[in-house]
């Protein structure tokens, strides 16, 4: 094991807090420092639903999370493909769970109050301004004044990290997808049996819905969008102009249109212009390490996000527990992540470029869409290998011949 028995985690998200329960099962204590006063306040108090794959949920049962998530979430054993009045069912991966959505905020909860119970200390209003590293450890300086001091500092603080910077200023930022994305739940009932989720092609953008446990039908759009903007920018235009907005956008769309009309715009999620981080060239310096979507952030066209998240936070727990000293710990953590992420995240790239087919696209998909389930969508060759990924915590990490 390294001779790190402490560490700093910055972000409270969803990287943070497996990060810390991984890290005290290693041996490791954590706090986890949260730049927003309360679990409620921050990005776990507003959110919309996030897909966890197999694989995610797989990671979560290293730090016995799994149970508690999978209760609170809706599998989706299902899924289907619609352009115009065009559906095909989607093919399956066999041998695998169901892919599973939750709501961010309630994931938030779960994995908080998971590590709380596993004794992991959480400080709320903390802000990292700056770390000062050491031969012996890493000091971080919060806005409020406070400092904290650990053997590391593990930056889980999302697309627009600020440990990312401080490991690397010229590091780059998040990429804009083109796309603007809201959610809701829609009284109107679709025509499909409850865990299946379709993946429809309006005339003007792109949506997905599913059956709501409960009544209704979920509902999530990327619209496009030529310009970025910030959260904060996107939740101050009013709720009922970018109802009505969408309300145009999908008119022309069954069941869009549907969907738009019946639902309300006091519970319209506005998630905000979507990023994507492109390759980061230095995932840690000295003491400092990045995790999560610090590091990697498909576009949640991968279905992967939340799951490599959890992913990276167990391996780098599993990497400090075995190797020698920090930076061999650190170096073989970014040696078994980065080609994987990378790959998801070219996937998803591709993906991407379908979400706003153009007017000849469009007439030409519900012609193609049986040759291209039989071949460009085959789930073994796309994402058999994401998806039944499963880390085995008890391996030893090593450096040589091969990591595992």
């Amino acid at each position: 094991m390294t001779t790190a028995r402490t560490a700093i985690v910055i972000g409270g998200g969803i990287a943070g807090p497996v990060t810390a329960l991984a890290l005290h099962r290693a041996g490791i204590t954590a706090t986890v420092h949260e730049a927003y006063p309360a679990t409620a306040s921050g990005a776990g108090g507003i959110g919309g639903t996030l897909a966890l794959a197999p694989n995610g949920v797989a990671a979560l049962r290293a730090v016995g999370a799994d149970e508690a998530v999978t209760a609170i979430a809706t599998p989706i054993r299902r899924t289907a493909m619609a352009v115009g009045h065009r559906h095909i069912d989607l093919p399956t991966l066999a041998g695998v769970p169901p892919l599973r959505v939750v709501h961010r905020a309630e994931l938030h909860r779960v994995l908080h109050d998971r590590a709380v119970a596993e004794g992991v200390p959480f400080a709320y209003g903390k802000r990292l301004v700056d770390a000062q590293q050491t031969d012996s450890g890493v000091t971080a300086r919060f806005d409020d004044g406070t400092t904290a001091t650990a053997d590391v500092l593990v930056g889980a603080d999302g697309v627009r990290s600020t440990v990312r910077g401080l490991i690397d200023p010229a590091a780059p930022g998040p990429h804009f997808t083109g796309l603007l994305g809201f959610e809701a739940v829609a009284r109107h009932e679709v025509d499909a049996e409850p865990g299946t989720m379709t993946f429809a092609f309006g005339r003007r953008g792109y949506y997905l819905y599913w059956p709501e446990p409960g009544g209704g039908t979920r509902w999530g759009v990327n619209l496009p969008q030529q310009r970025p903007m910030s959260l904060v920018e996107a939740r101050a235009v009013p709720a009922t102009e970018w109802l009505s907005r969408l309300r145009t956008a999908y008119g022309d769309d069954d069941p869009g249109r549907e969907l738009m009309r019946t639902s309300s715009a006091d519970e319209l999620q506005v998630t905000g212009s979507l990023h994507i981080m492109p390759p980061v060239p230095h995932w840690h310096r000295g003491r400092l390490v990045l995790v999560g979507d610090a590091a990697h952030a498909p576009s949640n066209s991968s279905g992967q996000g939340a799951s490599l998240a959890i992913e990276s936070a167990v391996q780098l727990a599993r990497c400090l527990r075995d190797l020698p000293d920090v930076g061999s710990a650190f170096a073989a953590f970014e040696k078994l992540r980065r080609d994987r992420v990378e790959k998801v995240a070219a996937r998803a790239a591709r993906i991407n470029h379908t979400k706003a087919p153009g007017p000849v696209a469009r007439t030409l998909l519900p012609l193609m869409m049986p040759l291209l389930v039989r071949t460009a969508m085959n789930p073994e060759k796309t994402v058999a290998h994401e998806q039944r990924y499963v880390i085995d915590w008890d391996a030893p990490v090593t450096t040589e011949p091969a990591l595992r």
